[in-house]
């Protein structure tokens, strides 16, 4: 089993260079615990709080990566680019990385980041599935003609290709089962968002596995999110996850995120989370863990080591008792495959 990170936001009081370095000290803190995977997703104009843009962020942590280490975008809000400019950053960043690169790409869920850009919200998904074509086409041909919906390109020349063949993975985000089968015919994977219960993952994966297997593609193990607090018992992991969450969990809700209502957050925070957060002594931790992926076919688990508010050692802290509660321990786990989930051979890979 490996594990990564998800690098998220900080409070917009914190000036950019000390976010910066949190950055920093937080790639280098996350590989020395072991972790495999460094990403980051993306907002526009977010109120309150600094989301560094990833593909400038990610080509300056790329210099600090160790030869084992991936990094990634989760998730871009790829409808609001163009799929040109796009294509040859992630392409550019690529090449910085040396073929480390993961896309994670989705629409994201904030209406007014659309109005924002001039794009049309209502036709997001469209959007998200002529860009991810148009990007697969410059990636690996010499010459590109595209007449879509949206874009138009004409006998064009691509002149930046990534390091990796055919092209870097593509991991797409989706919480519900439209947007599963969307991730299964363009994508290399679903990324699995981390508010959903197991079992309503279970049954988006057996989704998934219809799509890929009706379209001929290959079966690869599913990234799963989810957060993660230690504590010496159950309640003291609820309490210190609440002392750091729970406002960014009411800034979700207030922003409308689907999955998690306003009164839920603001009345129910313990059993809001109960179901998809990691709680407990390290011991509960890795159990659950175990126990996901006896259930599931994932990897990797990605997990937040930081919530705003939190500093550079904090963060660092909480990631190497991770790292050697958790991650180092579970190294060797494997998790289920897609034959369990689905109750027959389905030729998982």
């Amino acid at each position: 089993m490996e594990f990564g990170i998800l690098m998220g936001d900080q409070p917009v009081e914190s000036s950019p260079t000390e976010h910066l370095d949190l950055m920093l000290r937080k790639v280098e803190a996350a590989q020395e615990a072991g972790f495999k995977y460094l990403t980051i997703g993306q907002h526009f104009m977010y109120d309150g709080f600094r989301w560094l843009q990833p593909i400038p962020l990610l080509s300056r942590l790329a210099a600090e990566l160790d030869d084992d280490v991936k990094i990634g975008t989760t998730v871009l809000v790829g409808p609001v680019h163009h799929p040109v400019i796009l294509a040859e950053e992630l392409a550019t960043l690529d090449i910085i990385t040396r073929g480390k690169l993961v896309v994670g790409i989705g629409t994201g869920y904030l209406p007014k980041e659309y109005e924002t850009m001039g794009v049309p919200f209502k036709q997001r998904y469209g959007l998200l599935e002529e860009l991810i074509e148009v990007m697969t086409k410059l990636w690996t041909q010499d010459r590109v003609t595209h007449h879509g919906k949206f874009w138009n390109i004409e006998d064009a020349p691509t002149h930046i290709r990534p390091v990796q063949n055919p092209r870097p993975p593509i991991w797409l985000g989706a919480m519900k089962a439209t947007g599963v089968r969307r991730a299964a015919r363009l994508g290399d994977v679903w990324t699995i968002t981390p508010q959903q219960t197991l079992d309503q993952v279970e049954e988006l994966i057996r989704i998934y596995v219809d799509e890929r297997v009706d379209a001929g593609l290959p079966l690869n193990k599913l990234p799963l999110r989810r957060e993660l607090m230690i504590g010496d018992d159950f309640d003291d992991a609820v309490n210190k996850f609440a002392s750091v969450a729970r406002v960014k969990y009411e800034a979700y809700a207030d922003r409308g995120m689907d999955l998690l209502s306003d009164a839920a957050v603001r009345d129910g925070f313990v059993d809001t989370v109960r179901d998809h957060v990691l709680l407990g002594s390290a011991e509960d931790v890795r159990n659950q863990i175990a126990e996901i992926a006896d259930r599931l076919p994932i990897g990797p688990l990605l997990i937040r080591p930081h919530w705003p508010g939190m500093d550079a050692e904090q963060t660092a802290a909480y990631l190497k008792k991770v790292g050697e509660e958790v991650v180092k321990p579970l190294a060797g786990l494997e998790s289920s495959s897609f034959d369990k989930v689905m109750g027959s051979s389905v030729g998982a890979v």
